[in-house]
């Protein structure tokens, strides 16, 4: 039997997650990493830019160790949705580097408490968290937007999968997926028809 380290495991996932959602950036133009792709908006660098965000507060202000800088979830005021887009003078590189000195912040306060340590998220009713909830939340938080960036991406130019070098894809080449979806689109029409 081999032996675990609960916080060590929980930050690897939360790190792939981070990795797997940066590498949806991976090659696209300033336009499509901004191109809202669903009725509501979402694009992949507002996915970075609002997880920045998340990062800064689950770990940081959470924990009593504000993340430097101007607010990255400005409220009051501040234009709708501001967190979930990227203004035309906020490059991708400065999102992406945000993201990873959120991530890099965060890292300090989840190597430097125990899992049982509490913070107090600012929001809401001010409720008290342990740094094993707030792990938990960002792996999930993370993941679902790592999941909304691979359906953006495939969306964009068809690159789908888990990660760079490891897509846990089917196999097949564009002719099989081109006809895995018509076969997938004829069983929904007919399932359709039945119903």
């Amino acid at each position: 039997m081999t032996g675990s380290d609960p916080k060590a495991d929980l930050h690897l996932y939360l790190q792939d997650a981070r990795d797997a959602l940066l590498w949806k950036l991976e090659g696209l133009t300033e336009y499509d990493l901004r191109r809202p792709m669903t009725p509501t908006g979402t694009n992949l660098l507002g996915l970075v830019k609002h997880a920045a965000g998340a990062e800064a507060m689950y770990f940081g202000a959470t924990y009593g160790r504000p993340f430097g800088g101007p607010p990255l979830w400005i409220a009051g005021d501040a234009e709708p949705n501001s967190d979930l887009w990227a203004t035309a003078d906020e490059t991708s590189e400065e999102i992406v580097a945000l993201y990873r000195r959120a991530c890099a912040h965060s890292d300090v306060t989840i190597d430097s408490l125990p899992l049982d340590a509490v913070g107090r998220v600012a929001w809401g009713e001010r409720m008290e968290v342990t740094l094993h909830r707030s792990l938990v939340h960002m792996i999930a938080e993370t993941d679902r937007y790592a999941g909304h960036a691979d359906i953006v991406r495939e969306l964009i130019d068809g690159v789908a999968g888990l990660r760079k070098g490891g897509d846990n894809m089917a196999p097949g080449d564009s002719a099989w997926w081109e006809n895995h979806r018509d076969r997938l689109e004829r069983l929904a029409e007919e399932a359709g028809r039945r119903g």
